[in-house]
């Protein structure tokens, strides 16, 4: 079916839907969490330090705006039950105009009329709707593609050869999963890298993250993987009360409150739907997205290539 769906979009039956706007796509095959989000905001950061206006585009799980198929615009203070964790993650982190629609085209038009000049996919590796001309698929490097078999009977949303077709290949962490998959020039290692707590509450001054280091903590994870945060915690040296939650759980006072008073740490991500819920021993670690200077220099020159062979046309539409 998979296949099928693919090939009716190469043969024009289902329609592709091109922008005037360069557009870039971050998405997995695996479900559950691999880092995309992270490899988003430093995308958007390289992108602005390189001259451009860039601006999101995601689907906006979990948030009522989804279920209603409008395409909305984010803000730091929108509401995460109507647009979702991750929409008001990347509009806080990247300060970049943010959109969310289950149709990713219409996100994306939305996005061109506020004057960006390249869009960036929070995942679509699958949305086929919307045209693209730079794919990135991310691989958490210690689960890899898992059994190698479609849902149900394994992990993947697409058959292990699309990363054949893909412009790059990125490896999160350290793990089993060595992949270099024909066509793709080789995979690039991307490292999430977090050493500062920031209060959850907003007042307060930041610590560091090795100050816990001999303590037991409780820690809070409603993300993909939440292993990958209790195992990052761990490896700072903390003690780590395990408190694992749905991906884009929403939270109730009851959750984050330990009788114990301990310190409670949790994602970023977590982080923008318990703001209310904080008090003055919760805290929450940001994450940021690095490579070895060479291959980020290779995967930005890579990017750049595609995004100057479609430089937006200002007086063009669709």
């Amino acid at each position: 079916m998979v296949r099928a769906r693919r090939g009716a979009y190469a043969r024009g039956w289902l329609r592709s839907q091109r922008l005037h706007l360069p557009v870039i796509i971050v998405g997995n095959l695996s479900v559950g969490g691999s880092g995309k989000t992270p490899l988003v905001i430093w995308l958007v950061a390289q992108l602005r330090s390189a001259g451009y206006s860039p601006g999101v585009v995601l689907r906006g799980y979990g948030g009522s705006a989804e279920r209603r198929g409008q395409p909305l615009l984010v803000e730091t203070d929108s509401d995460t039950r109507v647009v979702g964790d991750e929409a008001v993650l990347l509009r806080t982190r990247t300060a970049a105009p943010v959109a969310v629609c289950r149709d990713r085209v219409r996100a994306a038009r939305l996005l061109a009329d506020e004057g960006v000049t390249v869009i960036v996919s929070d995942d679509g590796l699958q949305h086929l709707a919307l045209g693209r001309d730079f794919e990135i698929a991310v691989i958490d490097g210690e689960r890899g593609l898992g059994n190698g078999y479609l849902l149900p009977a394994g992990p993947l949303r697409e058959p292990p050869d699309r990363l054949e077709q893909v412009a790059a290949v990125v490896i999160n962490g350290e793990g089993s999963f060595r992949g270099d998959p024909p066509g793709t020039g080789g995979s690039f290692s991307m490292r999430l890298t977090g050493e500062r707590l920031l209060p959850l509450a907003g007042d307060g001054e930041p610590r560091a993250l090795s100050s816990l280091a001999g303590r037991r903590v409780h820690a809070v994870a409603g993300i993909g993987h939440p292993q990958r945060f209790f195992a990052q915690l761990r490896s700072a040296g903390l003690e780590v009360i395990e408190h694992p939650f749905p991906d884009h759980h929403s939270y109730g006072a009851g959750e984050i409150a330990f009788a114990d008073q301990l310190p409670v740490l949790m994602t970023e991500k977590d982080a923008v739907k318990c703001r209310a819920l904080g008090g003055p021993n919760h805290w929450y670690l940001p994450v940021t997205a690095s490579f070895a200077e060479a291959e980020a220099s290779l995967l930005l020159g890579r990017l750049r290539r595609s995004v100057e062979l479609r430089k937006p046309l200002m007086n063009a539409g669709d």
